[in-house]
């Protein structure tokens, strides 16, 4: 067994890495690297429950810190690595130390992607960002979103919570088009307007500075506070400069292997070989939950590959869903129940197989979408329409 695992990121998939060494009966050293000064914490709060004020700020992180000392992992939090030297086996950190290694957990997780200039605004993906965030948002304020992808749509639900003006500028037709597609794209559309939030779709951004965006015609927008929402980018490059295969974020097998057999890679950097959707890298909390289990064991010789679907989550309003699976927007659309009454499935269809499911406030269909996805069958449209058919006999 290794003597010493070190854990590269102080995120979820970080802290989980951790707890699945100890599980899987490690007793080597385990040592976790953090860039931010934080204990590890999870993501998704950020900009649902603690950015709205419904979260209390303990609720975020992994665990506490007693946790680590109990299960004997070295924190180094608030320092980075800054380069993998693979043949003296040592991780160099930005405080001038180097820390010997067997085997590597990379999880390094991704940054906001930046509006080109790198203009005075706000963006929001650490814990840091959410606070300082939420002390600008409430009664009298306002708060201008550029960009209505997740990040942004759920700031946007948790601003009008607390009472803020909110605008949003997305170039798109409709939000999170290229995920969802035009129709339920529309449906997103229509739930924030009907909320208050002023949607500007179909306009384009020319620039951004603190306090103000200037749309395509020259039109000025102004508001108390800028949030950027314009997606993430993997944070590859120590793995790159490490001399690892990186293409759409790290390159990994079934079992979460990097190029190198002692370095795995998990949660929003790892481009993993997925049974069913083929190579894909997907930026959601459930990779960093459940794919450190699966890349800790194969680390310890115990051959495991990670098949779990895509999943990701969203609450905003009285919009709430689940969606599993990996589909493009412009595959075949299939729904049943009541888009109006935001009561339905939403299934997204390739020659006749569901690639993705979507439950819309119906909370007891999440293993039989699973099944469907997993069992890669062709189905009829008309019945998978049909509340009727069960999802288990088409």
């Amino acid at each position: 067994m290794a003597a010493s695992t070190v854990i590269i990121g102080g995120g979820l998939a970080g802290a989980k890495a951790a707890e699945a060494l100890r599980e899987r009966g490690f007793d080597g050293t385990v040592v976790l690297v953090g860039a931010e000064a934080h204990l590890p914490y999870e993501r998704p709060p950020l900009s649902k429950g603690y950015l709205n004020g419904s979260a209390e700020r303990d609720s975020v992180f992994v665990f506490d810190e007693d946790w680590y000392g109990e299960h004997n992992v070295t924190l180094r939090t608030g320092v980075t690595a800054q380069r993998i030297d693979r043949d003296a086996k040592q991780v160099r950190l930005s405080d001038g130390t180097s820390v010997a290694y067997d085997k590597i957990v990379l999880a390094t997780g991704s940054r906001a992607r930046r509006f080109p200039g790198d203009p005075d605004v706000a963006y929001l993906r650490t814990l840091d960002d959410s606070e300082a965030l939420h002390q600008r948002l409430g009664r009298g304020h306002s708060v201008l979103i550029v960009g209505a992808g997740w990040i942004g749509l759920e700031a946007a639900a948790a601003a009008l919570t607390l009472g803020s003006e909110v605008t949003v500028v997305e170039p798109a037709a409709v939000p999170l088009e290229k995920v969802l597609g035009t129709e339920q794209g529309a449906v997103i559309a229509e739930l924030h307007r009907s909320h208050g939030v002023d949607l500007r779709l179909g306009t384009a951004v020319e620039s951004v500075g603190n306090g103000s965006v200037t749309i395509a015609g020259g039109e000025r927008l102004t508001a108390d506070a800028v949030l950027v929402g314009i997606g993430a980018e993997p944070n590859v490059e120590l793995a790159r400069d490490a001399g690892l295969a990186v293409s759409n974020g790290i390159d990994v097998d079934a079992g979460l292997h990097t190029s190198d057999r002692d370095i795995v890679a998990v949660g929003d950097i790892a481009n993993h070989d997925h049974p069913i959707f083929g190579r894909i890298r997907v930026e959601h909390w459930a990779n960093a939950l459940n794919q450190p289990a699966v890349a800790v064991a194969n680390l310890l010789g115990i051959e495991q590959a990670y098949t779990r679907l895509p999943y990701f989550y969203t609450d905003q309003y009285e919009f709430g869903m689940e969606y599993r699976g990996y589909a493009a927007g412009d595959d075949q659309l299939v729904v049943r129940g009541s888009v109006a009454d935001l009561e339905y499935l939403a299934f997204w269809l390739s020659d006749g197989v569901v690639r993705a499911g979507m439950n819309v406030n119906v909370w007891d269909q999440g293993d039989e979408i699973a099944a469907l996805i997993e069992s890669q069958r062709r189905v009829d449209p008309a019945r998978l329409a049909d509340p009727a058919v069960e999802l288990a006999d088409l």
